[in-house]
């Protein structure tokens, strides 16, 4: 269901579509924006639930953590490539803290599911998180462990915590994908079931 979406998706996105979409707002004062990189599946959704959090500036689909120069969607859906579909967040610590990001991203994936999210399986679709740093990286193991602790969970948390390789920017057609083909992008997510299965996991409180 997903590829045909793309599919379609692709032609809708031309040029005179992408230019109707607003610009992004001016970085705030004095700058000290930092990053997060999450895999959590689709990286449709994931960009969709963290840009409703206060305090991100910005998110970018793309690939991580795999071993081919400058991949494709092609390739990294193919399971050649190695990587996975990931978020590159860009956000003010001021705002909202990398904890406060991990909470989020535990609550918008399945953490007990490593070969996949939801309807997509395989390796490019493997939840990770990805460090920038050895503060984000004690920060990740600590949230897990907490997670772990908590026993919210009835199955073994199985997300790795992986310092952050390359990340490589995926096609135009992918960014802000929920805003341009919020149709496509609706039916898609109750299709593969997500949020059906968030409730299941986390109750109605699922996300920010």
């Amino acid at each position: 269901m997903r590829r045909a979406l793309i599919a379609l998706a692709a032609l809708l996105t031309a040029a005179a579509v992408h230019a109707q979409q607003p610009a992004p707002s001016a970085p705030p004062a004095g700058g000290g924006l930092e990053l997060a990189t999450f895999a959590g599946g689709c990286f449709w959704c994931t960009e969709s639930d963290f840009d409703k959090v206060d305090g991100v500036f910005m998110t970018i689909s793309g690939y991580i953590g795999g071993h081919t120069k400058n991949p494709t969607y092609k390739d990294v859906t193919s399971g050649s490539s190695g990587h996975t579909e990931a978020v590159q967040i860009t956000f003010d610590p001021r705002k909202v803290s990398y904890e406060r990001l991990l909470e989020v991203y535990w609550r918008s994936i399945d953490p007990t599911d490593k070969d996949g999210q939801f309807c997509d399986r395989g390796s490019s679709y493997r939840p990770e998180i990805f460090a920038h740093g050895e503060a984000q990286l004690k920060a990740a193991e600590a949230s897990k462990a907490a997670l772990i602790k908590s026993g919210v969970l009835k199955q073994p948390v199985v997300v790795p915590v992986t310092p952050a390789p390359t990340f490589t920017k995926a096609e135009d057609y992918h960014q802000d994908f929920y805003k341009k083909n919020p149709g496509h992008y609706n039916r898609y997510r109750v299709g593969c079931g997500r949020d059906a299965r968030l409730e299941q996991l986390w109750g109605k409180a699922k996300t920010n």
